[in-house]
C-alpha cells in the first residue's frame, strides 16, 4: 500500500488547546488502545476500528485538516499533538504525516503511553519534535494491576527516547488509591532517576471522563472519587525535587 492510500481513525480533533505542548495546538485524538486503565478520561478512544463518532483519514486529508491552524501555530510556537487513543500503535500512518507536517512547517509532538513495540517506538521518535510519555506506575506489578501491561518494553522506549536528544517530557497521571502516596512518591523518584529523566509533569487526577462512561454504559471504577488539585500533589512533586527533578503539576 502507497503512503497515499494509507489511513487512520480519528475520534477528536480538538483546537487552540493549551496543554501538551508549548503554545496553541491542534490535538489530534487517534482511535484505538492496548491498555486498560481505569482512569481514562477518553473511554471511547480504547477499541480500534470502527467505532461510533470516529473518523477515518488519509494521511494529506489529516494533514490538510490540521495545517489549518498554521498561523496560530507561528504565532505562539505551538503546533500539532498527536494523541489517542495510543496514536503509535498506527506508526505506519505517524510517520509519514509527521513528515507532511514537517513539509508544512508544522511542529509535531506527541502523548503516549510508549507500551509499543522498539521499532515503531524508534520511528516515532526520528519523527517528532517533542515526545510526552504518560508513565503510569513505578512497580510491575501494580502497572499491570492498573494498565493490563508491564512496564518492561515501556522503560526500553523510555530509556531510548531520553537518550535520543529529542526533547522528552515524563509525565505521571496521579490517581487516588493507586499511585499517590509518598511511598510512590519515593519509588517514582528511584525510577526516574535510574532512567536519567530531568523533567516530569505530575497531571492531577481529574473526572473530566466520567460521564462519557455513563453514556457508554460501561463501568467506572473511579465514580465518584474527588478530584485532585495542584496543591494535593505538593507533597509528592516535593520528593520529586528533592531527587533532583524539574516537576511542573499540571500538563
Amino acid at each position: 500500500m502507497s503512503e497515499k492510500d494509507l489511513t487512520a481513525r480519528l475520534f477528536n480533533i480538538q483546537r487552540f488547546s493549551l496543554h501538551d505542548g508549548a503554545g496553541i495546538r491542534t490535538d489530534a485524538f487517534f482511535q484505538g488502545c492496548n491498555l486498560r486503565c481505569g482512569w481514562c478520561a477518553n473511554p471511547e478512544s480504547q477499541e480500534a476500528g470502527d467505532a461510533p463518532g470516529s473518523r477515518e483519514y488519509t494521511v494529506e486529508e489529516l494533514a490538510r485538516e490540521l495545517v489549518k491552524d498554521k498561523p496560530f501555530f507561528d504565532r505562539s510556537g505551538g503546533g500539532v499533538t498527536l494523541t489517542g487513543g495510543e496514536p503509535l500503535l498506527q506508526i505506519d500512518f505517524v510517520a509519514p504525516l509527521c513528515e507532511r507536517l514537517h513539509e508544512l512547517g508544522v511542529k509535531v509532538a506527541v502523548e503516549t503511553a510508549a507500551c509499543v513495540p522498539e521499532e515503531a517506538f524508534l520511528r516515532a521518535v526520528r519523527a517528532l519534535d517533542l515526545i510526552h510519555i504518560d508513565l503510569k506506575h513505578c512497580d510491575d506489578a501494580a502497572h499491570r494491576r492498573g494498565t493490563g501491561a508491564g512496564l518492561g518494553r515501556i522503560l526500553e522506549n523510555i530509556r531510548a527516547a531520553l537518550k535520543s536528544g529529542v526533547p522528552t517530557i515524563l509525565r505521571i497521571p496521579v490517581i487516588p488509591g493507586y499511585n499517590d502516596s509518598e511511598e510512590d512518591a519515593r519509588g517514582f523518584a528511584k525510577l526516574l532517576t535510574e532512567l536519567g529523566a530531568r523533567e516530569v509533569h505530575l497531571l492531577p487526577f481529574h473526572q473530566m471522563g466520567e460521564s462519557k462512561y455513563e453514556k457508554m454504559g460501561v463501568p467506572y471504577a473511579f465514580a465518584g472519587k474527588a478530584q485532585l488539585h495542584e496543591e494535593d500533589l505538593e507533597g509528592f512533586a516535593a520528593i520529586l525535587r528533592a531527587a533532583g527533578l524539574t516537576v511542573q503539576i499540571g500538563g
